[in-house]
Formats: C-alpha cells, structure tokens, sequence
C-alpha cells in the first residue's frame, strides 16, 4: 500500500519525486554519512526499550555484507512506513526511552549499500535501487521519466518497500541485511565497526550487551559503566518550561519534553576519550575536556552539529552541574581532580559555552582536600602558598586555613578555580606571629621542610624575613648574617658574645636550610666579622667589664690565629699592659721584642707577661700587639678616600697627595697597598736596626722596596714610591739634622759621590735594595727633585776643582733625568782650562752637540754633550743650544775639490766633494773646519779637512783614520786591511 501511495504521488506530481530523491541524498551524503553503525545500533536500543527488555546487537561482517541483528520490539506497519517516509518517526509516543528522532536514521545505510533489507518475526521488507528505479519506469509518465534522465538513474532508494523473505537469527527479532556496495562502503565499515566503543553503549541506556564479528573475530561490548565513573542527570520539563525551552524546536521535538546528560570518565587513565559532544550519539562538535558527553542537545538540520537556542543554553547550565557533581564524586573517593579542570582555550562554541559554566560551578563545589585535615574544601575558600612544597605545607598547615597542596602542573587549574594564592614572602611576613611562642625544634623542623625549596633563587629570596629563634631568646626576622653555632666554638663563647649583639641561632633550631638562606657558621672568622663583635671591640676601653671582651675576643683568635688576617680594627682591643694599665693592642710590644728595642717607650708598652703565658704570641699578634713592625694591607684603594684600615698611618694623606698622577687624587686607584705602620714612633737612633730588620723579613721587605702601582682616571698606569720607603725619604734625620735620604751610597759613582754627602758607615750592612729605597743616592738616577737641586748647586760651587772627565760623564748622566728641580742653577760648570772645568753664570754657557761649535769660543763657556742628553741638559740648566746663539755662517770663498779616492775607500759615507779654504770664517770667527747646513764639509787645515769628512760622513770615530791617510798616504793599505774588523768583537765570539 506504501509503495502504490508514494508512486501515485509521484506520477501525478514529479516535483514531489525529485523532492524525495534531493531530500534522501542529502542525508546519505550529509548528516548519515558515517553513521550506519551508530544509527543501527540507536534503532536496536529503541526497539528493545518499546518491548520493555534488555537490549542486544550484533554486527556481523563478512563476504561483503553487513548483518545486524537485535532483540526487542519486531517491525510494524508503522515501522515500515516510517521507514519509507522521511521525517515520520514511527517512536512518537515512545517516550524518553527513545533516543532516535524525525525517523531518518535509517537512511544512513544508503552511505554503504543500495539493497537493505530488514527482517523481523512479523515479516520482512526490502528496499532497492534497481527495482525502485523499474517501478518508476513502469509507470510511463513521461515526467518522472525525464526526472530520472536528469539524476542518472538516481532514484530515491528508502521510499518504495517491497515484500522480502527470511528470518532473523535465532534469539533476536529484528535483522538489517546491507549488502555492501564497493570496496569503499567495505572500508568504511570496517571502521566503523572497530571505532565501536563503550561510548555507544553509554550514549544507548537501551543496550546492555553489543556483540562486533569481523571474519569471525567478535568482540563484546558490555557493562561499560563498570569501566567508566559517570553521572547522569535526568528529567522531564514541565508544561512552562516546554513552551519556553521547545518554542524553536520542531513539533514532533516538542512532544517529547524529556532531557538527559551523561558524563564519563574512563577508570584506566590509558583510555583514549573521544573529544567530541554526543547529542547523545556522535556529532562533530569539539570537546576539549578530558570526558565523555552525552547530552540530548537539540541539533540542526545537518544532524552534525548542537543548534543554537535556549534549550542548548538550559542543557551546557545542567551539563556544568553534573559535571561538578562528577568531579566532586571522585575527590570523594581521593581522585586528584585537578586535571579535569577546564583551562586554556575553548575549541569551539559548544565547548567555550561548557567550559564557562562549568569554570561557575567549581568553585563552589567540594573539590580539593585541605593539607591539614584532608577535608574536602570548595575552591573559593582554599589557599595555596606560591614555591611550596609537601613538607613546608605540612608545616603550615595548622597555621594557614584552608592550606591546599599547589604544584607546577595543577597551577593554572588552581587559577582557574579561582583560588587564592598566598605569596611566599606574604606568608614569611605573617609567619612570625602566628608561630612566635613556637620551640625552637618546630622551627627546625620547618627550615627542614624548607630544604627543597631554598635551592631555588627566587624562593630563597621570598624567605629573606623568615623568623629565626635566637640563643638569647629572641625572635628576628631574615638569616642572613646570623651565626649558626657549631664544633669550632664553644657556644658559652658565643653567649658571651651574644650579651654585645652578636645574633646567634639556638642551638635546637639549627638547620642546613639557614645556611642557604644566609646564615653563616660560627668560625672564627665569621664570629669576629660580626659588625656587634667589632663594636664591642672598638669601644671595649669604655665598656664596664673591658677584660671579658679581650678575653672573649683572645678566645676565639686562639682557635686559629690566622683568621684574623686583616682585621686591623682588632688593633683597638684594650689589654693589660706590665703595670695593670688598660691600653689598645698596639700600642703594646713584646718584651724583649725588636719592636720594643725601635719603638719610643713613650708610645708603647709592654704587654702584661700573664697574657703572653696563656695565649701565646701568635694570638696576641693576630690583634696588633708587636713583635716586630707591622705591615697593614688594603685592596683596591681609592688615593681620595683612603680606606680607615690606612687611617692612622703617619702622613698618609701626604703621601696619596704626593704620589697622585698629575697632583690629582681624584679617580686614582691602586689595587694593592701595603704600608708598615708606627714608623713615627721609631727612635732615632734606632734606625740602623730597624732598616735591617727590613733587609731580613721578606713582608716588611716587600712593603719598603715595592713600588706602587697606581693606576690614574684614564688606566695610565704609574709606578711611585711605596709608603714606608716615601716616609723614610721625607722624615727619617740622622743625627746631624740632615736626611739619610740624598746621600752617596757606599756604593756610589765616584764622581757622583764626590758632590754627596756619605751615607753613614752602616748603610754598608744593607742590601743594595733597601739603601734604594731609603732614598741612598747610587747614580744620578736615584736622585729626587731635592736631590738633583743640592747637585746642581754643588756643581756650582766654584772652589770645587772638577776634571773634564768628570764633568763630561756627569752631564751624560744628567741629560737623561726625566724630572726636573722647581728653578735653573744660576750658575753652571763648563769647560775650563788645563783639564779642569770652571764656573760661569748660566747666562754665559751654551749646550755643545757637535765638536764643530767646540772652535767657537766667543760663544761662551761649553756644556758638551750629544744627541737627546744634550736636549735634556739644555733643558736642565735652561742653558741655549750654540746653534741657537748663533748663525753658523760660512763666510769667507772656498774652492770645490774632490775627496781623495783612498778617504772614499776606508769611508764610504763621506761627500765625494769638499770645499777649501785659505781662510775659513764662520759669524767673523776664523775656524779651522766646519759642515754647513747642506752637509758640505769645510776646511782651511789638513786636520780640519779630516774632522770635517768625518762628521759630514756621520763617522765622527773615523777622523784620527782619514787624518791618518791624508798626512801618510802610503799606510793606506795598512789602514784598509785594520777597517776590515771594524764591527768585529771578540768577545761577541
């Protein structure tokens, strides 16, 4: 009766077929594309819920066919025309049980096949291409005819049924036979049938058991909720609701007001879970959270995605309560639920619209145990301690409510629950309050459960206020320079130290934990770094009980002397002196020391005998008292902030002032200084030990004969004078009222020795080094600004006879001086008569540089010297150059004459061409040769002749050789063979 109906509408109206036939492939090739398992398994558990049983399928595959079987109500009339008419269910008035709608799922098989067949106990139906299209053809109509040339034979498939023969297999009462179509429908089934999961089962409540046969392979799905944690939420909505929520749906939609979510999650965490919304069975909606929904969301027409609406507004507000019901179940149960949280982005709109209400829910919901009890806690009131751990949360736990364990994975979630996140060095702020009556052991438990998070640098600055219990019963807040009692010192040592400042953690709290936190060890060193220690040190000439702060302070130096290096403040410390009295460690010596035998008993004293038998020197030293001079260091010293260590040296300042690139000690550094101290109490007739004392230790040596490295604002790097040897220089007197510095060395060049006065005899025992140092004159090199000024003088003197050798080796010396005194000599020794030089007024004198000018005594008195050291002379005693005086100026006619062959022969380097002279003049002054100022030698004599080539030539040594050759031409080979081992040494051999 179907099939005559929809072919009589079909003939009398073609448009009506072409209708049916767009609508059908539409569906096939849409919205059912891939949905021939799920829709087949959805009309199984329809069927089984309509006869009131447990729901069974079977999908058997094999030979190209596809065969499903199930259990429950057998096909009716009314199954079979709503099978053939599109958007007529046949379910009604099924109620909630039915989860199939619009009764066009069946139109899914047409994805795989063109020749279902359904078989049940009540009968069979077919549906086929091939005799559908026949039919149409039989009718003749010459419209449907057209219709069907148009559609290449494509004709609507489910429409016409025809009468099939057959039975179900035995225990079912319905099968679905779907010969496939191609290799492609076979594929496609394949796969469907391995992507059956426990999902199906969950979306269909109506099916209990699922059986998969592939090539005889099966596989059962069955008793899913055994495997997954699910909540459902359930109901019916009443007739307001219906009229507010359905108003948009379809009318057959609208009869049935029943609503359902479905949340899983898998007990194995290895199961995948698909990331999509079930509305309850598949559609393409993304699902970011880690569970499975099914939900009867509303869908549009393509049967593919949630439509929009108040009811998938009203479904995403139940579906975000159930979920929260869910999470909450498992928490109960100890589940870290952390990771079900909703976070990062959305992956679509559905998703988005979960996700932010479910985000609404949590937070009011039970979801995370609290540290201290393990009571579950709603979000919005717990708290978490940023950088915590497990073992610092177990500290605070009783001290912060609501403490919630917080990691580096769970943080974003905890953001987004919207707890509150305490921050570390909050919570160190509060901490010292809420645990100020705690003992010490529990604090030392909590720097224990702090060593895990103290290795982090960003932590361990959060903890810089943490609270520490004090020795002295106090509670302070940070770590950082307090001492940590331990085997070095004994801690009735440290309590002594504590009653001046010294913070010292109680023995019970002691942990690693406050080390890293800046805490240091009670070492000696560390102890007497403690700025309280070196305050009480400092004013201990002022405190009520002086002796029990030197006693303290000699009891920790004793543990190891050497870590009071540097420490010059220790020098302060007041001990007992022979007569009882206090007075400063350095100010004390030895008895029967050397320092004691140089230094001024009128600066110190000699320390009590009774502090030298129970201590020993090397304590007793390490806080300045003397045994012998002191050397104190500094480092990286600026010259116009001199360090306090640097303080109370004698002058100083005088010497920064002194040594200063430029005269400026501003930006002038030296990176290390060491100066001997108390040089100004040394006696003065004790100077010959004290500097032997220099010469025989190596610190005290280095301090004097070391020169300075000071390094200026622009990085030029300077070498001066180091303090003890500049203090010696400028302050040391010997008894005659005069300095030891400037005089001869024992040493010392004699001519230069001959205008000094002597050193004393004992100078003699020094080493060369230290007589240097002290200022002992050894070359005219060794003299300072004073020193070179008394010379000048005394080279001024005029009762003072002084050879030309002399003289001439002295200005050699002289020309090469780099500083220069304040003001000239007014007078100068120059040249004299009778191999003596004479005393002339500086005026008078002219600087010499070429033995030609040495025939120009109208010049003035000579000053000989050569090259630089005659620039540095002319500059020294402010005396002109004679080429300066004077012209130079050949006067008088010469005649051109070539230089003798054999002259050219021994001396290459001399003019081809000289000029003869009858008489030579030069300025009006008759000379015997000269050179002008092209280089052409000059001559009126036979000798001037040979020192004229000779210095044209530039080989001055070789003039007595020309003369000799020129006076006695027959030695010319003589004297050729001799030029051969001219530049010849034997010892270079």
């Amino acid at each position: 009766m179907v099939r005559e109906r929809v072919l009589a509408g079909w003939a009398a109206a073609p448009v009506r077929f072409r209708e049916d036939a767009n609508a059908e492939e539409e569906l096939a090739l849409g919205g059912y594309l891939d949905r021939v398992v799920v829709e087949l398994a959805q009309n199984a558990a329809d069927a089984a819920a309509r006869a009131g049983v447990p729901g069974r399928v079977r999908f058997s595959f094999r030979d190209g066919t596809l065969v499903v079987a199930n259990t429950g109500a057998p096909l009716s009339a009314d199954g079979v025309e709503s099978l053939a008419t599109l958007r007529a269910s046949a379910k009604r008035d099924d109620g909630q049980s039915a989860v199939g709608r619009f009764g066009v799922g069946f139109s899914a098989v047409l994805a795989v096949t063109d020749e279902p067949v359904i078989l049940s106990r009540t009968g069979g139906v077919r549906f086929s291409l091939a005799d559908t299209a026949a039919a149409i053809t039989a009718l003749g109509s010459s419209g449907l005819d057209t219709e069907l040339r148009r559609r290449d034979g494509q004709v609507p498939v489910l429409r016409l049924p025809f009468p099939a023969e057959g039975e179900p297999p035995e225990g079912y009462d319905t099968a679905v036979i779907l010969p496939l179509r191609d290799d492609a429908a076979t594929e496609l089934v394949r796969r469907l049938l391995a992507e059956a999961d426990d999902a199906l089962l969950l979306a269909l409540p109506g099916l209990e058991r699922i059986e998969v046969e592939v090539d005889g392979e099966v596989r059962v799905l069955a008793d899913a909720e055994s495997r997954w944690y699910v909540r459902r939420a359930v109901g019916t909505f009443d007739e307001s609701e219906r009229e507010l929520l359905l108003a948009d749906r379809p009318t057959e939609e609208r009869s049935r007001p029943y609503w359902s979510v479905l949340w899983a999650l898998p007990q194995n965490p290895e199961v995948g879970v698909p990331r999509i919304v079930h509305a309850p069975t598949p559609t393409d909606e993304p699902l970011s959270l880690p569970a499975l929904l099914l939900a009867t969301f509303p869908l549009d027409s393509t049967r593919r995605h949630v439509a929009k609406g108040l009811l998938t507004d009203w479904l995403v507000r139940e579906a975000a309560l159930a979920y929260a019901e869910l999470l909450q179940a498992r928490a109960e149960d100890g589940a870290d639920v952390l990771a079900y949280v909703p976070t990062g982005l959305a992956a679509g709109t559905v998703d988005g619209a979960l996700r932010e209400a479910i985000i609404a829910e949590l937070p009011g919901t039970p979801l995370i145990r609290a540290v201290d009890d393990g009571t579950l806690l709603q979000p919005r009131d717990a708290v978490v301690v940023e950088g915590s751990d497990d073992a610092f949360n177990a500290v605070l736990a009783p001290i912060v409510r609501g403490l919630v364990r917080s990691t580096r994975q769970s943080r974003v979630a905890l953001d987004a629950l919207r707890v509150r996140r305490l921050d570390l060095a909050e919570l160190v702020d509060q901490l010292g309050s809420a645990a100020e009556n705690r003992r010490p052991e529990w604090w030392r438990e909590t720097y224990a459960a702090l060593s895990g998070m103290v290795t982090d640098p960003l932590l361990r600055e959060a903890l810089g206020t943490l609270p520490v219990p004090l020795a002295d019963g106090r509670l302070v807040r940070g770590a950082r320079g307090l001492l940590l009692p331990g085997r070095e010192l004994p801690n009735d040592v440290l309590a002594t130290f504590g009653e001046y400042g010294v913070r010292v953690v109680h023995p019970d709290a002691v942990h690693e934990s406050l080390e890293r936190l800046g805490a240091l060890p009670a070492t000696p060193r560390t102890l007497l770094e403690d700025s309280a220690v070196r305050t009480a040190v400092e004013h201990s000439a002022d405190a009520d009980d002086p002796a029990a702060i030197a006693e303290a302070v000699l009891d920790v130096i004793a543990v190891d002397p050497s870590q009071a290096d540097g420490m010059w403040w220790l020098s302060d410390l007041v001990l007992r002196d022979a007569d009882g009295e206090l007075v400063p460690a350095n100010a004390l010596v030895f008895p029967g020391s050397a320092a004691e035998a140089v230094l001024d008993d009128e600066e110190v004293a000699p320390i009590d005998r009774a502090l030298v038998d129970r201590y020993g020197h090397a304590p007793l030293e390490a806080v300045g008292v003397l045994n012998t001079l002191t050397v104190v260091s500094a480092s990286d010293v600026t010259l116009d902030a001199l360090p306090e260590a640097l303080a109370d040296l004698d002058g100083i300042e005088d010497w920064a002032d002194d040594v200063a690139p430029d005269g400026s000690r501003y930006g002038a550094t030296v990176g290390e200084l060491q100066a001997v101290r108390d040089l100004d109490w040394i006696t003065d007739g004790a100077w010959p030990r004290v500097l032997e004392l220099f010469g025989s230790s190596p610190e005290l040596r280095r301090a004097l004969v070391g020169q300075v490295r000071v390094v200026g604002p622009d990085d030029r790097p300077l070498g001066v004078p180091s303090y003890a040897a500049w203090w010696i220089r400028d302050r040391v007197l010997l008894p005659d009222g005069e300095p030891l510095a400037g005089r001869a060395d024992p040493e010392a060049d004699p001519v230069l020795a001959t205008f000094l006065d002597p050193a004393p005899e004992w100078t003699a025992r020094l080493d060369p080094e230290i007589r240097t140092a002290v200022g002992l004159v050894r070359t005219v090199a060794d003299l300072d600004v004073d020193g070179i000024g008394q010379l000048l003088d005394r080279l001024a003197e005029p009762d003072r006879e002084v050879e030309e050798a002399a003289i001439l080796r002295l200005w050699s010396q002289l020309g090469s001086l780099t500083v220069f005194p304040d003001s000239a000599p007014e007078y100068v020794r120059v040249l004299g008569d009778d191999e003596l030089s004479r005393v002339v007024a500086a005026a008078d004198a002219v600087v010499v540089d070429g033995p030609m000018w040495l025939q120009r005594e109208d010049l003035g008195g000579f000053v000989v010297a050569s090259g630089a050291v005659a620039d540095g002379v002319s500059d020294l005693f402010e005396v002109p150059m004679a080429s300066e005086v004077a012209a130079g100026k050949i006067e008088t006619e010469g005649t051109p004459a070539d230089t003798p062959a054999i002259v050219r022969e021994l001396v290459p380097e001399v003019p081809d061409t000289w000029w003869e002279h009858e008489e030579l003049a030069v300025d009006g002054v008759d000379v015997s040769w000269w050179v002008d100022e092209n280089g052409e030698p000059h001559a009126a004599t036979f000798n001037g002749l040979a020192k004229a080539l000779a210095w044209s030539a530039g080989r001055w040594s070789h003039r007595h050789v020309i003369l000799a050759v020129l006076d006695n031409p027959s030695r010319a080979s003589e004297l050729l063979v001799d030029t051969t081992f001219d530049s010849f040494s034997p010892r270079a051999e």
